[in-house]
């Protein structure tokens, strides 16, 4: 899967002639590097959803009207659940970043190629999330008993991703801000995907972002643990 570290931005981020860039003329220096260096990451956001079809792959992320509206971390966390089953299903692709001089930013610029979608409405069955923070894992588990994890506009920004997926009346090709079935438009002319109904098993993700208009965690555990999910 591509990934945003690929394109390693300029350790220069201050353009030597501030007034030219503004005008959209070039730049001398690490500044247009950066530039044009950012321009071929989000070029390559099309492209995405487009290898994970072709891999026969499902997807649960989002960014759009419901997507991610903050500056990421840059700490990313493992997902897991045995199932999961939702209704209205939308995939797009999508740049996350983080905090202006944040730590974890590495050669990235601050910026996280990641593949996004929404689901509308979905249950998840044994959920684990967990993230490592040197040494010791933060742990989260929920929907290990007859109750299952429940979550409403839910959308999550990936990197990485596994599953034995199903859809139901699947559309390929879509622009992205034409998508309907989760009430998420996404930019212009980006490649996208959507479904009635997305079923994947044995649900594995390494994500950036999750957000939720309501998320129900029955069972809720929190703990470290010297392992993860």
């Amino acid at each position: 899967m591509a990934s945003s570290s690929d394109l390693t931005p300029s350790a220069d981020h201050t353009p030597d002639h501030p007034e030219s860039a503004a005008a959209g003329e070039p730049v001398a220096g690490d500044g247009t590097e950066r530039r044009g260096r950012v321009r071929l990451r989000r070029a390559a956001v099309m492209a995405v959803p487009a290898t994970l079809v072709a891999a026969g792959l499902a997807v649960l992320t989002a960014q759009g009207a419901l997507g991610v509206q903050f500056a990421i971390s840059g700490m990313p966390f493992t997902v897991t659940a045995t199932e999961l089953n939702g209704t209205g299903f939308e995939q797009f692709g999508a740049l996350d970043n983080m905090a202006e001089d944040s730590p974890n930013a590495g050669d990235t610029g601050g910026q996280v190629l990641v593949v996004t979608s929404a689901i509308k409405n979905a249950t998840l069955t044994k959920l684990c999330q967990s993230v490592d923070l040197g040494g010791t894992n933060l742990l989260i588990t929920a929907g290990s008993g007859a109750n299952k994890v429940q979550a409403t506009d839910l959308t999550t920004d990936s990197t990485e991703l596994s599953g034995d997926a199903a859809f139901n009346k699947i559309e390929i090709g879509n622009d992205a801000s034409t998508l309907t079935k989760a009430g998420v438009q996404g930019p212009k002319g980006v490649f996208s995907q959507q479904a009635d109904t997305v079923r994947i098993a044995n649900l594995r993700q390494t994500n950036y972002a999750t957000t939720a208009g309501v998320f129900k965690l029955p069972g809720l555990k929190l703990r470290f643990s010297d392992t993860g999910c």
